[in-house]
């Protein structure tokens, strides 16, 4: 009777494997050379790109309003969201360690999701803060002050926190009975209850349900607020009035579609899509982490006069 504590433990850690075995594109091993080259250029681009903008909006006192802190807010977690999935992905194809510790992994899936949903959640935050800018601009100065976005910043974090926080007790108790292969370039939470040797439902139905409420209504949200500020901008009389409203919201439009259409096209191939080849699936979860940080500072820098001529002041030393 004095060992069960010792017996209990020996069992829970042969149910649990000490370490995941990442082994990339699956069917795709000859690539893995060749898809370094994009993978790694992508993430150069992406850390350039979010850096240059965290750096451009902290030091440059005139960005320092509503949406260009909100800007700041969605380059910290494309940064988080890129830098927790492609160094381990890197390390896969470069043959360097494919190997992951079971909490590691779990570590792995909570930062990704976690900044996913904060990213979702941000989107959002802009989209009503276009909504403001455009519908009642009035009133813009007192419905974002600091203290505001200081707030959505935190409620961002809060609310992917307590989403994303029961997935590791979910994938905890779940025994695994040496599995531990995972056809994957990182860990994500139905990545790895699959390899679970239980009833995974739960941990099925909890992701389908996040899903649902967290990016699910963010987009909806999103949805409402552009067809109200369309319904507002086409009732402006000056054709350049209506040309400037439509300017200003067009980069965060494109941002939008960049975000969720992989990221949805992802889930629903992973739940419904049981004829798509496994390699795209996990092509598609990567597009998700990897497209955004890289484009979004490339969209707001192209479409945004200020922070272009700020962020070439400080590439080129141009203007000064």
């Amino acid at each position: 009777f004095r060992h069960h504590p010792a017996m209990a433990a020996l069992n829970r850690t042969s149910l649990q494997p000490a370490s995941f075995l990442l082994l990339g594109m699956a069917g795709l091993e000859d690539l893995h050379a060749w898809l370094s080259v994009p993978f790694c250029l992508m993430y150069v681009v992406a850390l350039l790109g979010n850096f240059t903008l965290l750096f451009v909006i902290a030091t440059e006192r005139s960005l320092h309003k509503p949406m260009y802190l909100f800007l700041a807010m969605l380059a910290v977690a494309d940064l988080v969201l890129s830098s927790s999935t492609v160094p381990k992905a890197l390390s896969i194809f470069w043959s360097l360690s494919k190997e992951m510790s079971f909490r590691a992994c779990l570590t792995q899936m909570f930062f990704t999701h976690l900044s996913f949903i904060a990213e979702s959640t941000i989107l959002l935050a802009m989209a009503f803060d276009r909504y403001v800018a455009i519908c009642s601009p009035l009133r813009y100065a007192t419905v974002f002050t600091h203290v505001v976005i200081a707030k959505i910043g935190l409620a961002a974090i809060a609310r992917s926190f307590c989403v994303m926080f029961p997935t590791i007790f979910l994938l905890q108790r779940l025994p695994y009975c040496g599995h531990s292969a995972m056809p994957h370039t990182y860990c994500e939470h139905m990545g790895i209850a699959r390899l679970a040797c239980a009833d995974i439902s739960v941990n099925i139905w909890y992701g389908f349900a996040t899903t649902l409420l967290s990016p699910g209504v963010d987009i909806v949200l999103i949805g409402v607020s552009y067809v109200l500020i369309l319904r507002a901008v086409f009732r402006l009389s000056s054709k350049d009035a209506q040309r400037k409203a439509v300017g200003t919201c067009s980069s965060h439009a494109c941002v939008i579609l960049m975000f969720y259409t992989p990221a949805f096209f992802s889930f629903f191939t992973h739940r419904f899509g049981h004829n798509v080849p496994h390699h795209v699936h996990i092509l598609l979860a990567n597009v998700y982490v990897l497209l955004p940080p890289v484009l979004n500072p490339i969209v707001y820098t192209m479409k945004n006069k200020l922070i272009r001529e700020k962020v070439s002041q400080v590439l080129f030393g141009t203007g000064q």
